[in-house]
């Protein structure tokens, strides 16, 4: 069941996230980043998730003994997973509205009418009876500090869950960064829409070529990319930009136009969602291409059949790991998340994850660089217990359609 003990209390969240992110002096320059970053962090980051939960799942093999503990974000890859029908999913995040909007998902699976309306609720470019829909469906099952987030109204007197009325997936830091960059090549002359209207993937590269891939040479995106804040609106803190640019040629833009390069050219467009939110602002509709597996109308019934096997946590990773009994968990999903990390918390990860593995566990994670990051950080005698799946890695980093990340990595305990 969803777990609905934990509360949204304003210190403790404060607390959660400068835990995580503070690494310098508050009124250094890099501390005045980290500090202005865990403002915007405090909000809504990711309406969707930027990680393609088919290559996780691939990656972990998922069958119906696992038990999985992943960070929450949007919920996308939570609800993927889900499809599998694992044991026990334990999703996990420091961000508040992160955690009402997965509790916000699971409610709406299990209590909307049909598919079709949980489509029209996370999926539509729109539809103004959502919120109509919350109060009739969704807002009696709420645990109350959830139905009171979404309930809260803005300085308009406009309810949170009225977000929803529109194109939900154009809100948080993601949409506005989104926005912001179309914004910018519309000011070039560039509409990156019109990228949709290609008929293959050579039409993909071509479009990429003449008109998106010139944009990363003009002196203001270079100037606008060179600034750590500048990424934030992707959720990317101070500690990660740093790694991406090591990662390039040196400057942000570099990496940003390799990165774009794969969303636009390595996939046919009607197999890649992420590159319609990308470049569309939208889901496609059904039948015009593929979906999130969770709004595919083939898995309503197995999220709706297993959603009770969900707990959604506001908490760290491994404060959750170290509530735990020794091993007790299968799999590990961790994003980015280490990209964040000092060595003393990567090791009490990995010190929480080696004490939780089952026999056989898994853990995936994306790195911003292409290299694992562990080698060198973690204690030797942890990181010795587990087999680096470097060619299976590489595989599955090249079929990540959301294409922002440099590395995906899958570590298996020895036996």
């Amino acid at each position: 069941m969803t777990d609905l003990s934990a509360d949204f209390d304003v210190g403790q969240r404060r607390r959660h996230i400068s835990k995580a992110l503070y690494r310098h002096n508050a009124m250094s320059k890099d501390g005045l980043s980290e500090r202005f970053f865990a403002l915007l962090f405090s909000g809504l980051v990711y309406p969707q998730i930027w990680e393609d939960p088919e290559v996780d799942m691939a990656a972990m093999e998922l069958a119906p003994r696992h038990r999985v503990v992943t960070i929450a974000s949007g919920g996308c890859n939570m609800l993927a997973y889900l499809t599998a029908g694992p044991a026990r999913i334990d999703a996990v995040d420091l961000n508040v509205a992160h955690v009402a909007l997965n509790r916000l998902k699971l409610a709406a699976i299990r209590h909307l009418p049909g598919q079709g309306d949980v489509f029209r609720f996370f999926g539509a470019n729109g539809f103004e009876h959502n919120s109509t829909a919350y109060d009739r469906f969704i807002a009696p099952y709420l645990d109350p500090a959830t139905r009171a987030w979404w309930e809260k109204r803005d300085w308009r007197g406009r309810r949170r869950i009225a977000a929803f009325d529109g194109n939900f997936m154009q809100r948080g830091l993601l949409g506005a960064c989104i926005r912001a960059g179309h914004l910018v090549a519309r000011l070039h002359g560039i509409d990156p829409s019109k990228i949709m209207t290609s008929r293959g993937r050579h039409d993909q590269r071509r479009f990429f070529e003449t008109e998106l891939a010139p944009l990363f040479e003009r002196r203001l995106v270079r100037w606008a990319t060179s600034s750590k804040a500048s990424l934030f609106g992707l959720g990317i803190p101070p500690a990660q930009y740093d790694a991406l640019v090591k990662a390039g040629d040196g400057t942000m833009a570099g990496v940003l136009r390799t990165r774009l390069e794969k969303l636009a050219c390595d996939f046919p467009l009607r197999d890649n969602y992420f590159a319609w939110q990308a470049f569309a602002r939208r889901y496609p509709a059904p039948g015009e291409a593929a979906l999130p597996l969770w709004l595919e109308p083939a898995s309503h019934a197995a999220l709706r059949a297993n959603a009770d096997r969900v707990a959604v946590h506001h908490t760290g990773f491994t404060d959750l790991l170290a509530q735990k009994p020794a091993g007790s968990v299968d799999r590990y999903v961790l994003l980015d998340a280490q990209d964040w990390m000092t060595d003393t918390q990567l090791n009490d990860l990995w010190t929480q994850i080696a004490r939780t593995a089952a026999p056989g566990a898994r853990v995936i994670f994306r790195t911003a660089a292409e290299p694992s990051l562990l080698e060198g950080r973690v204690a030797p005698a942890i990181l010795e217990r587990w087999d680096y799946r470097r060619e299976r890695s590489l595989e599955l980093s090249a079929r990540d359609r959301s294409a922002i990340y440099g590395g995906f990595h899958l570590y298996e305990l020895k036996a």
